[in-house]
């Protein structure tokens, strides 16, 4: 009889591959909404070694970097940016898109 896997095990596996978490991370920010950027970034983050592994390659605080991954987290862009770069990404920004009228 065959077990199925986890939807989040699943995922965090697909995650490993960096151009699915650069596409999965850029699909969430795409939605506006700075909860769901947060819990992509938290299923990034799992699936680059956890948050322990992600603090000692940022230099930044584990306690800190749990907070700032919260669901009510905040982080401040020197911190996104050097959670992303650790994770081996980079912030981009771009043009959107004006609506035909």
């Amino acid at each position: 009889m065959r077990t199925s896997v986890s939807y989040q095990k699943y995922l965090i596996e697909e995650l490993k591959d960096p151009e699915e978490a650069a596409a999965y991370l850029d699909a969430a920010l795409e939605e506006n909404d700075p909860e769901l950027f947060l819990l992509a970034l938290r299923n990034v983050a799992e699936a680059h070694g956890g948050i322990s592994k992600l603090a000692s390659k940022t230099k930044l605080n584990r306690e800190n970097l749990y907070r700032m991954l919260s669901k009510q987290g905040n982080p401040e862009l020197y911190s996104l940016t050097a959670l992303l770069e650790a994770m081996g990404f980079k912030l981009n920004i771009g043009v959107k898109m004006k609506k035909a009228s």
